[in-house]
């Protein structure tokens, strides 16, 4: 294994997370999730060689992968849409406390019923990444994502209500 393919190996590693949440969000099975990560990690292998470190590196597998996610999600369109959750592989990211884990499952469940754009920037968010690099990844102003993140959590809190 060359040095290179070890640096984005621990890359990966290092990012999961991020690549599993925006695989959750764009997909509504198990499998589709599955395939969304791999498509995700091959095109950051292609685009790899292209990142110059202009922004930080979690803000280009960000727009790497909700890129990745809009092309596919768009494509497929030969699948219904719905608003079941499958029980996922990845609960390691959700603590053993039920109550908790109703409240995140009902928060993927309420998230997966916006647009795409909105979509990210909730996601984004909840991350901690800054407005700033909310808005260069999605190509909006600063001021932009914070009115419209600001306008989602009272949406957000209208779904949770509404689905509980």
């Amino acid at each position: 294994m060359s040095l290179k393919e070890k640096e984005f190996a621990k890359l990966i590693k290092d990012n999961q997370g991020l690549i599993i949440k925006v695989s959750r969000l764009y997909t509504n099975s198990l499998e589709d999730e599955q395939d969304l990560f791999q498509e995700i990690v091959l095109q950051l292998w292609r685009s790899y060689d292209s990142f110059k470190g202009n922004s930080k590196i979690s803000t280009w597998m960000y727009r790497v992968a909700l890129n990745t996610a809009i092309t596919l999600f768009r494509k497929k369109t030969k699948s219904p849409q719905t608003d079941e959750l499958k029980d996922y592989h990845h609960q390691d990211y959700l603590e053993d406390d039920d109550e908790k884990q109703n409240q995140i499952t009902l928060l993927y469940k309420v998230v997966k019923m916006l647009p795409k754009v909105e979509r990210a920037i909730v996601m984004m968010y909840l991350d901690d990444q800054p407005y700033r690099e909310i808005s260069e990844t999605l190509g909006i102003t600063e001021v932009n994502a914070r009115v419209k993140m600001n306008r989602l959590k009272k949406t957000l809190k209208e779904l949770m209500e509404k689905h509980a």
